[in-house]
């Protein structure tokens, strides 16, 4: 458990008296009980992994920013599959992939996605922004109000970090 301080909750604290309200915060802007459930625990998680909760001056606009990332990445995820199937249902018959090597393609994504948000957000975004929409170092430097080089080198991190999140299946 997390020490006390006397200004602020400890996790536990946080938790019990917070809980709720972000429940009944994110019930009403996703009108899915279930997904609502899933980003309030996924927003109390990265609070206990990431930082000390005795740091939390506000304690509802912090969880309300967080779990708005989390929507976010959500939607991101959600717009990529949906893309993704698209695009496969609009491919002849004879070019669509195997069940199989759609299952690992599927696996693929996911895992990709799960290494990219361990990234900073800039870092994140600069990979999207570079593979997902085309954009170029200098587009992106200008984008996110960072150097060229900083871009460079938010990319080399994602795309290392990308590359080894998934496995080789073909050697499986």
């Amino acid at each position: 458990m997390l020490a006390a301080h006397p200004s602020s909750p400890d996790f536990q604290s946080l938790y019990t008296q917070h809980h709720g309200w972000l429940l009944g915060w994110l019930k009403r802007r996703l009108h899915d009980a279930g997904l609502a459930s899933d980003l309030a625990q996924d927003t109390f998680i990265k609070i206990l992994v990431a930082r000390n909760s005795n740091d939390i001056i506000a304690p509802r606009p912090f969880l309300a920013t967080i779990a708005k990332r989390l929507i976010a990445n959500h939607c991101r995820r959600e717009e990529l599959e949906h893309a993704y199937t698209d695009a496969l249902m609009h491919l002849p018959p004879a070019l669509a992939p195997s069940p199989e090597t759609l299952s690992i393609l599927v696996e693929s994504l996911q895992l990709i996605d799960r290494a990219l948000d361990t990234l900073s957000d800039k870092a994140r975004n600069a990979f999207l922004m570079a593979h997902l929409d085309g954009m170029t170092y200098a587009e992106i430097a200008v984008e996110l109000q960072v150097s060229s080089h900083s871009i460079k080198k938010y990319l080399s991190q994602a795309n290392l970090l990308c590359f080894f999140a998934v496995p080789d299946f073909a050697a499986l």
